[in-house]
Formats: structure tokens, C-alpha cells, sequence
């Protein structure tokens, strides 16, 4: 069966309009979402946490190694990325808002930043580099015959160490 002349024009824009359309970026918004007049009024020396916490909500995480026992510094994080069809998505803009507090719980400073603070971590190999000396598959394979009960601080390498740690007469 063969298609009149004038619907195949149709049916080609149709698929081009498919191709093109699949090409199309997927923008998303991860994290907090900024309002600038809110995030202005939180002042250093003015504002504690609670008012932080009323003015701007729960932040994104926390330190890790708190300066006291309330917690060390609030961040709220907002990332905009994009991607194209498969492709892993790539950040295009990033605030990154650090909130500081004294042990009192009183705000001490207030930083921002961008995608500045944006590490990408690529794995290299099926295996991790390490500094040192190269091993070959016999020696990893071979290397802890002897080491077993060797007395610490010895030689340290393959093959290095007495027995079993006992004395003979």
C-alpha cells in the first residue's frame, strides 16, 4: 500500500517533530527553594535559631562536628540541574547558604556560595589507584605466605617473620 504524496510531508514533520522533541533538556530544582527577601532578613547579631528556624524553616542538613551541643552550622542547599535524554544531569546553578550560630545560638555570620563548591568525583578504573609499591597478580596472589604470626615491626614485606611466635629450646 503506498501513501498519497501529500500525507507523507505530514507524517516526516510528525517524525522529525518526535526526533527533536526527545532531544529536549529535563530541567529539576533539588533542595531549598530561595526567597530572596526572606533569606535578606536573616541578620548576624540580630537573629537566633529559633527566629532562623521560623524565618526559613529546617534547614537542608547540619554540621557534622558541632561547635556545641545544639548543633554547629545550618546549610540550605537549592540546585538547579538539566539533562538531555540519558545523559546524567549536570547542575547549572547552585546557593549554596551558610548559617553560623555562637553557643548561644546567636547568629555569627551568613555565607553563600555557588557552584564553586561543586566536586565531580569520576571513578577511573575497575580498580582504586593507591600510592605505594605495584603489585602483580603472584605477589597478591603469594604475598602473605610467611607473614602470618610474624613479630610486628619487622621487615614488613612478603616473606619477612619467623614462626608462630613460640620459642624451642
Amino acid at each position: 500500500m503506498r501513501l498519497p504524496l501529500s500525507v507523507r510531508p505530514v507524517i516526516a514533520a510528525t517524525l522529525v517533530a518526535l526526533a527533536a522533541g526527545a532531544c529536549t533538556p529535563v530541567r529539576s530544582h533539588q533542595g531549598y527553594i530561595v526567597d530572596a527577601d526572606l533569606v535578606n532578613s536573616v541578620q548576624p547579631g540580630v537573629d537566633n535559631r529559633q527566629s532562623v528556624l521560623a524565618t526559613l524553616g529546617r534547614p537542608s542538613f547540619t554540621s557534622q562536628f558541632a561547635k556545641d551541643a545544639n548543633g554547629g552550622d545550618w546549610y540550605y542547599v537549592a540546585r538547579d540541574s538539566r539533562n538531555l535524554a540519558f545523559r546524567n544531569p549536570r547542575a547549572k546553578a547552585q546557593i549554596t547558604l551558610q548559617i553560623s550560630f555562637d553557643p548561644a545560638g546567636n547568629v555569627t555570620a551568613i555565607r553563600r556560595s555557588g557552584t564553586e563548591q561543586i566536586a565531580s568525583v569520576e571513578p577511573s578504573s575497575k580498580t582504586t589507584p593507591t600510592l605505594g609499591k605495584k603489585r602483580g597478580f603472584f605477589e597478591d596472589l603469594f604475598g602473605n605466605i610467611g607473614t602470618v604470626g610474624a613479630p610486628m615491626g619487622g621487615s614488613g614485606g612478603a616473606g619477612g617473620g619467623g614462626g608462630g611466635g613460640r620459642t624451642t629450646p
